[in-house]
């Protein structure tokens, strides 16, 4: 069974492809993905942007960090008025939480945008003006090499203006990392990679995972192995009782 709902979704599938220089992994996962990926500044994903089907929305946690960093060591007013510019993009998301995209988006270029042109245009006078190995240019670098990818969760009311909500949904595949050295073959862990995609993909519709597996033992036997997508999770989801999700 797992097998066959790995080989319907790509996402699931992808961890059978030997890691080579020829094939990095997220050219691999998302080979035919089009759209917006949400992510930080991995540089495994610039392949994938300069096929032009790809958007990258970049991490402000990350970006802020490296102003942080510098402030932490060095402060200085230009520092603490970046942080706070920041922290004011943050405030305008914690108020429009869980709204509509395009109320989202609505508010975002009435309130972010502007905030966002004033920053932008601070950080290149700043870098004008300093020597080319001090520590707050790496910080500015960040941020301006990576602007485009920064800015588009005002453009796009589903776009997070942070990457960390994808970042704790895999807390729980770093932290059990040591025991995944017993799945006992490749195969094993390839298993136990597709077990924690559907389960995951079960909290993220709202159903109990051991629901959904009875579903599927089900009526796996019955159905039609070209249509075994119809079995993933968001697909059965109106079949089962909505319940609060399991924790892993």
């Amino acid at each position: 069974m797992i097998d066959a709902l790995a080989r319907a979704n790509p996402l699931l599938s992808g961890s059978r492809t030997r890691r080579t220089a020829k094939a990095s992994p997220p050219q691999t996962h998302l080979a035919g993905f089009e759209g917006v990926l949400q992510a930080d500044g991995y540089a495994g994903f610039n392949e994938l942007i300069e096929r032009g089907k790809v958007r990258l929305a970049s991490c402000w946690d990350h970006a802020r960090r490296y102003v942080f960093n510098v402030h932490e060591t060095a402060p200085s007013e230009t520092t603490k008025q970046w942080l706070d510019m920041i922290g004011d993009l943050y405030e305008i998301e914690a108020a429009i939480r869980g709204k509509p995209p395009d109320e989202r988006r609505r508010v975002r270029q009435e309130k972010s945008n502007p905030l966002l042109g004033v920053l932008e245009m601070s950080m290149r006078e700043k870098l004008a003006t300093l020597w080319p190995k001090a520590p707050l240019v790496e910080a500015i670098n960040y941020s301006l090499n990576r602007w485009d990818g920064l800015t588009l969760f005002c453009d796009d009311g589903r776009v997070e203006i942070s990457n960390v909500l994808a970042e704790n949904a895999l807390r729980c595949v770093a932290l059990g990392r040591r025991n995944f050295m017993f799945a006992g073959s490749d195969s094993g862990g390839e298993r136990a990679a597709a077990m924690y995609s559907l389960i995951g993909s079960c909290k993220l519709n709202n159903i109990n995972p051991r629901a959904y597996l009875e579903f599927v033992l089900t009526h796996i036997a019955d159905h039609q192995a070209n249509r075994i997508d119809e079995l993933l999770p968001g697909n059965v989801a109106k079949h089962l009782r909505p319940s609060t999700p399991a924790s892993l």
